[in-house]
């Protein structure tokens, strides 16, 4: 039996839609069949590049060496230069990692996990980047105006984040023969959700969450390991980036 966990804010968002019912279909969907790999490579890699400073040939390197998936291997090598590129002429005075913050709506939805990357400082304004790597159909419209509320509401009860500048690093390419490409998303300029459709959207998804659990617990529990197809046994560290 799959089981549901909660989405992060990104993907909460970004599985949004205004039938709680497609919600419901779309979370049982991706829970029985989830994508195989995350991002936390790529994280760690732009840590190294900006924290300690180590030079993108040596990070492609360890690319190239140690993954051996080719798909993912070619995804990481396509986004790391134009990760470089971006924060060549910005040098950050500092990059901090950050601990994982929770967004709280309701009793009937636990809390949603919000992991951001990392900040990071130049000339006494704090940054904070988000970095989107969906190759095709990035958030946009309401689902982008809904994460980058649910965000903007977290950064402003942090007193860590006071004045934080966030931005969101769209990696997305124009179409699937296209490569990708770099768009700095400002997010000011970003319109917010009211109070009302706020809660309205986060409601409609809290029912899907709820259907789509009610769904996959009432189907029989999976098999045992032994019997489980050799491409379903992955670890837990190249589980998809979806629950964070």
């Amino acid at each position: 039996m799959a089981k549901l966990k909660v989405p992060s804010l990104q993907h909460l968002s970004r599985n949004w839609k205004d039938n709680s019912g497609s919600i419901s279909k779309d979370l049982v969907r991706l829970a029985k069949n989830p994508p195989f790999f995350n991002y936390n490579r790529v994280y760690s890699a732009t840590f190294d590049l900006l924290h300690h400073k180590q030079p993108l040939n040596e990070i492609l390197f360890g690319i190239k060496k140690y993954e051996k998936r080719e798909t993912v291997r070619n995804n990481f090598l396509e986004l790391l230069p134009l990760i470089s590129d971006h924060f060549e002429d910005i040098s950050p005075d500092f990059v901090n990692p950050v601990s994982t913050r929770f967004y709280s709506f309701g009793k009937n939805l636990p809390p949603i996990p919000f992991t951001p990357p990392l900040v990071y400082g130049v000339g006494g304004q704090l940054y904070f980047p988000w970095f989107s790597f969906w190759r095709m159909n990035p958030l946009k419209d309401k689902n982008l105006s809904l994460f980058v509320t649910l965000v903007s509401e977290v950064l402003e009860d942090d007193p860590d984040f006071e004045g934080i500048k966030f931005e969101i690093l769209d990696f997305s390419a124009a179409s699937p023969k296209d490569k990708r490409f770099l768009n700095v998303v400002d997010t000011k300029n970003i319109p917010l959700l009211d109070e009302i459709e706020k809660i309205q959207m986060l409601e409609t998804f809290t029912d899907g969450f709820n259907k789509a659990v009610a769904v996959l617990d009432s189907e029989p529990k999976e098999a045992p390991k032994s019997e489980k197809r050799e491409s379903d046994n992955y670890s837990d560290d190249i589980q998809p980036d979806f629950f964070e």
